[in-house]
C-alpha cells in the first residue's frame, strides 16, 4: 500500500487514454488523500508613542482559552486568500481598507492541537488613530521585541498576556519582514496619517527599526528620494514654531 505524500508508489491515476478530462474529473475521489485545513491569520501592526503596537482578540474558547491571539479564521472553499485575510479582519476587528500583505506561510505539522491547520499569515500597517474604534473583544498591546535589526525571532507583550499557537512566531516575522523593507520600499507611510511632518516620518522609522537615526542625513535622503512632496500646509494648534507638512506621491507601498 503506497504510503501518504510517496509519490514514487501513487497508482497512476487518470492515465486511461479513453477517458476524458471531463470523465476523469467528474469520477476523481478526493477522499482518499488526507487534507489539512488551511486558515489565515492576519498580524496588524501600527506605531505610536516610540513603539510598535498590534491588534489581539482573547481567545473564549479551547484550545488555548484565555489567551491572547491574532485576528484569524479558516479560508472558505470558494475564497481566495487574499479575501479570506479581508473578510476575518473586518469581521474580527472592523477595520476595512487597510494596506495588506501575505507574510509567510506557518505549517508546523502540530502548531495546532485540533488538527493539520497550515496557516497563510498575512501584516496589516495602519495609523494608530484607526485603531481608537475596534470590534467588541478587539483589543491593542505594545510589543516587547529582545532583538536587534532583522535578526527575527518571537515577541512578548506588555500586557503580560501569552500568545496563542505560534503567533509570537508570526508577529516576530512581521516585525523582521517591515524593518527589513523599510529602506527600500515606503511603506512607512501607511503608518501615518494622509499629511505628516518630516519628524513624524523620522519617529515612525525610528520606531519601526527600534534605534534612532541621523536626523539630517535622514531628513535629505527623504527628501531626495521622490517619494514626499510638500503640501504647502503647516502644522496647526501647537505650541512650538509650526512644521512644514508633507504627503507621499504615491499611495501604494508595493
Amino acid at each position: 500500500m503506497p504510503r501518504r505524500g510517496d509519490r514514487t508508489k501513487t497508482p497512476s491515476v487518470g492515465s486511461d487514454p479513453r477517458q476524458s478530462e471531463e470523465e476523469f474529473l467528474a469520477a476523481y475521489d478526493a477522499s482518499g488523500f488526507d487534507r489539512p485545513s488551511v486558515a489565515v491569520d492576519v498580524v496588524l501592526l501600527s506605531a505610536a508613542e516610540g513603539h510598535l503596537w498590534t491588534l489581539l482578540l482573547r481567545r473564549g474558547a479551547h484550545p488555548h482559552r484565555g489567551r491572547a491571539a491574532l485576528p484569524g479564521g479558516f479560508v472558505g472553499i470558494d475564497e481566495s486568500l487574499d479575501d479570506a485575510a479581508r473578510r476575518v479582519l473586518a469581521e474580527k476587528t472592523g477595520l476595512e481598507g487597510v494596506f495588506l500583505e501575505q507574510l509567510y506561510t506557518f505549517g508546523a505539522p502540530r502548531r495546532d492541537p485540533r488538527t493539520r491547520v497550515i496557516s497563510v499569515a498575512y501584516y496589516a500597517l495602519v495609523p494608530r488613530d484607526r485603531l481608537a474604534t475596534l470590534a467588541p473583544g478587539a483589543t491593542v498591546d505594545r510589543l516587547r521585541i529582545d532583538w536587534e535589526g532583522e535578526t527575527g525571532g518571537p515577541v512578548d507583550l506588555s500586557s503580560g498576556w501569552t500568545l496563542a499557537f505560534d503567533h509570537a512566531d508570526i508577529v516576530g516575522m512581521g516585525v523582521k519582514r517591515i524593518r527589513g523593507k523599510l529602506d527600500y520600499s515606503p511603506i512607512g507611510f501607511q503608518l501615518l496619517p494622509e499629511k505628516f511632518t518630516l519628524l513624524e516620518l523620522q519617529r515612525v522609522h525610528e520606531t519601526v527599526l527600534g534605534r534612532p537615526v541621523n536626523k539630517d542625513s535622514f531628513r535629505r535622503r527623504m527628501l531626495a528620494s521622490g517619494e514626499l512632496e510638500a503640501t504647502g500646509e503647516s502644522q496647526r494648534d501647537v505650541v512650538h514654531r509650526p512644521a512644514e507638512l508633507y504627503r507621499f506621491t504615491r499611495r501604494s507601498a508595493v
